[in-house]
């Protein structure tokens, strides 16, 4: 049977491709020759499996969607005190190149406007690093996150620093507030090899898939930064990444994004996807014209904006049931899908409004598939509680999904393979 999704992707490139709007990025002579006819489409998933149709291993400079993994790199690296000390995390509602810095501080409003990102780039890596030092730091973090070398296109460096005035003129500004503390000119060169680095949407795609998985590149297995630092950074790309378009993008399309001005354009879905789009031509943003349409349709078509409904909780609650009777009677909550607070709350709501009459008491995973950190402790204080109660309580957990599942003080559960197992009369040899 064909692949279902690389049809799909073909179908809604087809749909796009006639749209000939937009123009490539005038203003750096390298890019202002872009082949407009190029563009493509990739799904990368978590378990490393990537889907995609048209001009996908096409390279291009990755430009200022270095700035949400740079950004990521600088967390890791200085922490969060050091970085948000320098840049802040308010949308500016300004184009990607304005001079926007708050006025007591010289702060940069956030790390996806240029003034911000060439702050974050003096950032990344350790404080003694020398400006080369730095540049590697820099390679060798957008390479974790896409899981193989990266190089730089030195034509494009050259174009671009030649032309770097505005962002000259934006790293003078935040060395005259003491925002950057080396040299202005340097900065900037080392930013300018940041956003010469080239890639294809199908390593994008991969970059915004270890974004999705909490930090975690899904070929290589890495852990690239910590999971906080993921979370500070689709935040940030939620508000701020697709400029003073963020608004309009965060309530139509929903999902954590950043464009480039060689026409690249990612999305990142926690737990799901990462999205990467190639096409050259602009739009009066800065962003890929018919890369936005794609993720429009995708995000329509699928569902994937962050703030789609999930199922009710009430679902996570797949039964209430005895096995047995008697001494030996086995109360079963058999419960089912990903569960969260509001999951967890579920179960302790029914587990306080109908209290178990039986001695034994299971609580059956089976056919869970996840558990966040506070539905784990939740469950585990049911657990505990039951057993102050009087009751025995069981754990049927066959695919380790509880963490360390001790319930605490006073508590005790018996983890177990299957309902069966618990339910064996007391006193049996199992």
């Amino acid at each position: 049977m064909r692949p279902i999704i690389p049809d799909y992707l073909a179908e809604v490139l087809g749909d796009v491709e006639p749209d000939a709007s937009g123009e490539p990025a005038g203003y750096i002579p390298e890019l202002a020759t872009a082949d407009t006819k190029y563009l493509g489409a990739a799904f990368a998933m978590l378990d490393g499996e990537v889907y995609g149709s048209g001009d996908i291993d096409i390279e291009f400079t990755i430009q200022s969607i270095s700035k949400p993994f740079v950004y990521a790199l600088a967390l890791s690296d200085r922490g969060f005190d050091s970085v948000l000390a320098k840049v802040g995390v308010e949308p500016s509602g300004e184009a990607f190149n304005e001079i926007s810095l708050e006025s007591d501080t010289g702060r940069p409003l956030n790390p996806m406007i240029n003034a911000g990102a060439i702050t974050v780039h003096s950032l990344a890596g350790a404080e003694d690093l020398d400006p080369a030092g730095r540049v590697e730091r820099v390679l060798r973090g957008l390479s974790a996150f896409a899981g193989r070398r990266l190089k730089m296109d030195e034509a494009v460096y050259a174009s671009e620093i030649e032309h770097a005035h505005r962002n000259l003129a934006i790293a003078h500004m935040l060395r005259s507030h003491d925002i950057l503390t080396g040299d202005a000119r340097t900065v900037v060169d080392g930013y300018t090899r940041q956003c010469s680095v080239l890639v294809t949407a199908r390593d994008l795609a991969m970059m915004a898939a270890t974004l999705a998985n909490r930090g975690m590149n899904p070929l290589s297995g890495e852990q690239v930064v910590p999971e906080a630092v993921v979370r500070q950074v689709l935040s940030v790309m939620f508000s701020c990444g697709m400029y003073d378009a963020a608004g309009d993008w965060g309530t139509q399309v929903g999902i954590p994004a950043k464009s480039g001005v060689a026409g690249g354009l990612i999305g990142a879905l926690p737990g799901q996807v990462g999205i990467a789009t190639f096409s050259p031509r602009l739009d009066v943003h800065g962003n890929s014209v018919r890369g936005v349409s794609l993720f429009e349709r995708f995000s329509s078509d699928m569902g994937l904006h962050v703030m789609e409904v999930p199922p009710a909780a009430l679902a996570v609650l797949r039964s209430n049931h005895v096995v047995g009777s008697g001494p030996n009677a086995l109360r079963v909550l058999e419960l089912q899908g990903g569960i969260g607070f509001a999951g967890a709350e579920r179960v302790v709501k029914e587990a306080v409004d109908n209290p178990p009459s039986e001695v034994k008491v299971a609580l059956d995973l089976t056919r869970v598939y996840s558990i966040d950190d506070v539905a784990r402790r939740m469950l585990l204080e049911i657990a505990r509680r039951l057993t102050l109660s009087g009751h025995d309580v069981y754990l049927v957990d066959p695919e380790s999904i509880m963490k360390d599942p001790d319930p605490g003080d006073g508590g005790r559960v018996t983890v177990v393979d299957s309902v069966d197992q618990a339910a064996i009369p007391m006193g049996a040899v199992q």
